[in-house]
């Protein structure tokens, strides 16, 4: 039953988010995007080491 609570007040807020989000007219130049990518995968990286270690202690 938790799960259904769940899923639905995730689509309650992309209903309610991606409307609000569409309408700021918020624009990232490509320079930040290049800056935000680089460290998406070393941080992914440290986030399995870390998933590792918690796994097995």
């Amino acid at each position: 039953m938790n799960v259904f609570i769940i899923l639905g007040v995730l689509f309650l807020a992309l209903i309610i988010l991606i409307p609000l989000l569409e309408k700021s007219n918020m624009r990232v130049s490509e320079e930040t995007t290049a800056k935000i990518s680089k460290w998406v995968w070393p941080l992914m990286g440290v986030i399995l080491v870390i998933g590792m270690f918690k796994a097995f202690m």
